[in-house]
């Protein structure tokens, strides 16, 4: 599978599995390695790098801009072999991020 059609498809199913979210595709040329969707819910956030599969090489400093943006809120390497373990995890964290807010009273 070619990785501009996977993520596609990615695009689509993360809008009907996250309704209402905004997916915004971040430009790689305003600072390299960055992951390629920002996937803004409610309020919080996942950045995700698609992949066309789990083999598939990784530019400079996408390693480390995962890692950081996953420290922050949630961000991810993401392709055909892992995609419901990732979106699993996605919602996962997503979730526990609302459990965590704080109601007023």
């Amino acid at each position: 599978m070619l990785e501009n059609k996977f993520k596609t498809g990615l695009v689509k199913e993360l809008k009907e599995r996250f309704p209402g979210c905004m997916v915004i595709h971040l430009d790689p040329n305003e600072i390299q390695g960055i992951p390629d969707l920002l996937v803004l819910h409610e309020d919080t956030w996942a950045a995700l790098e698609g992949k066309k599969s789990a083999k598939a090489s990784h530019r400079p400093n996408q390693d480390y801009y995962v890692q950081h943006m996953s420290e922050m809120s949630f961000a991810a390497f993401i392709y055909p072999e892992n995609k419901e373990e990732i979106l699993n995890a996605m919602e996962r964290s997503f979730e526990a991020h609302r459990a965590a807010r704080v109601s007023g009273s």
